[in-house]
């Protein structure tokens, strides 16, 4: 691109000191950074996949020129996509003279640890919860740990702790507060507008500086690794050691981070988060809320992107089924071509999806149910919260104004090798009157339409059952009814 700037260094506020690196693997994630090359080791490594919470910091990041500061998983997170931010780790908490910071008081004087490992992961989350609400219901302090696990102090002691913060010290008056403003001005002086490059040949690390600079970066190197929020990516190198180089990393990219509505259809772009998506989505498509709270813990939430879990094409990705079933586009980038296709056909097989060397997933458009349809989404897991799907389901309905199915739209995640409509289910029910009797006929079709496997998550048998169950239960919430739901041979033994 002509008159592109280049640099060869991430640059990023940790605490309090301005970072400069120019020597940054593609793979080298925060948490070894931080304990390894700076000796910080209050980030402590638990489970190395953003599950347990005990490497969660907080990064700050600018947001439509706003500071905000959110907590992360250190371990999943890559250096690479810190250009432009604020690290805050634990060792830069500090209260009034040498006391304690107020987050870290409350937890001593409520108990709120035992062994310690895991507190200074907690500290890290209940301090971005108090920054942004100072005064949490016990829902929102529930929903801050969700990302955070606890394995002897129990949680009533740190819940406890969380309520009492405030009587400790003013969110308003915190350093973080109080230097806002000055690391505002830090972080807006690091966009120079540059694509950085650091190494050379195959371990190369790209951070493009727009959307229009990431489709040329492609263009030229099409296999390389593109890394949003790092949810998934993050998994291939800690847990199955993938060799992810060249990387490109797009989050918080100019570009792709932008959400909007216009004429009733919003279009998310490709690096906006789950968080960020969140105000919106839940207002308008209110069914969306309630599974966007059970999307990992805050720290994922904070990370991951709709787009990226789009474009991995997992069969158990939360994203794809609701988004199917209301009849969202996909917007495929390759320089300066797009194509805009149905969701539902970028998914070819397992593994395997709609998407040409060189092209991105730059934004994907959902329709808002109009207020003659019902919707709903459906998750199964083993345990409610921070759990990955067995098996989800989502419907859209439309009805005539006899009674009869005017319209139906049906997808599954967890039910086959892509995320799928149950097609055969929605042709029996169509111009049927929405009864009792005809969608126990219409669930005869599951057979045709999905042939579920068996896994540590669930069995088939159990899949089966489930997916019917979920359209009884759907039938049963819009139509005021009682719905009977199957259950296996085995629980009726």
């Amino acid at each position: 691109m002509a008159g592109l700037k280049m640099r060869n260094e991430i640059r990023f506020i940790l605490n309090g000191e301005h970072v400069a690196l120019t020597k940054v693997a593609p793979d080298e994630t925060l948490l070894d950074w931080l304990r390894l090359e700076r000796s910080l080791r209050g980030t402590k490594e638990g489970c190395a996949e953003g599950d347990c919470g005990a490497c969660t910091v907080l990064v700050g990041r600018l947001s439509a020129g706003r500071l905000v500061y959110e907590s992360v998983n250190a371990c999943i997170r890559f250096l690479g996509s810190l250009d432009g931010t604020h690290v805050v780790t634990v060792e830069h908490l500090r209260g009034d003279g040498e006391k304690l910071h107020p987050v870290q008081q409350a937890m001593v004087d409520f108990h709120g640890s035992q062994c310690g490992f895991c507190t200074p992961g907690f500290v890290m989350s209940l301090y971005a919860l108090w920054m942004r609400s100072p005064e949490p219901s016990d829902a929102a302090i529930e929903r801050a740990l969700q990302g955070n696990l606890c394995r002897c102090t129990g949680y009533e002691a740190i819940v406890r702790a969380a309520r009492a913060i405030s009587s400790y010290g003013k969110a308003a008056k915190d350093p973080l507060a109080a230097e806002r403003e000055a690391v505002t001005v830090k972080l807006a002086a690091m966009k120079d507008g540059s694509r950085i490059e650091i190494g050379a040949g195959k371990q190369r690390l790209v951070v493009p500086a727009n959307a229009d600079d990431l489709a040329a970066v492609l263009d030229k190197e099409p296999g390389a690794t593109i890394v949003a929020g790092s949810t998934d990516v993050g998994l291939w190198v800690t847990k199955h050691m993938r060799d992810i180089a060249p990387a490109i990393f797009i989050g918080n990219l100019d570009g792709l981070c932008t959400i909007f509505e216009d004429k009733g259809i919003i279009s998310i772009g490709a690096g906006v988060t789950y968080t960020d998506a969140f105000s919106i989505l839940a207002k308008r498509i209110p069914a969306l809320g309630p599974l966007f709270d059970r999307i990992g813990g805050d720290q994922v939430r904070n990370m991951g992107t709709i787009g990226g879990n789009i474009a991995n094409g997992s069969p158990i990705g939360d994203m794809p089924p609701p988004l199917i079933a209301l009849g969202a586009r996909l917007t495929l980038r390759r320089g300066n071509k797009r194509r805009t296709i149905p969701l539902e056909d970028f998914f070819i097989a397992y593994g395997k999806q709609d998407r040409q060397p060189g092209e991105f997933v730059e934004a994907v458009h959902v329709p808002v149910p109009g207020s003659d349809t019902k919707f709903a989404v459906y998750k199964i897991t083993k345990r409610r919260d921070e759990d990955i799907t067995a098996a989800l389901g989502a419907f859209l309905l439309t009805l005539a104004g006899d009674g009869t199915v005017a319209d139906i739209r049906i997808a599954y995640g967890g039910m086959a090798a892509t995320p799928k409509r149950a097609a055969a289910v929605e042709e029996a029910l169509l111009g049927k009157p929405w009864m009792e009797a005809t969608v126990e006929a219409a669930m005869a079709e599951y057979a045709r339409d999905f042939t579920p496997l068996t896994d540590m998550r669930a069995s088939a048998e159990y899949r089966a059952l489930a997916a019917k169950n979920l359209l009884l239960r759907f039938f049963a919430e819009t139509s005021g009814t009682k719905a009977p739901i199957q259950i296996s041979r085995h629980e009726a033994a």
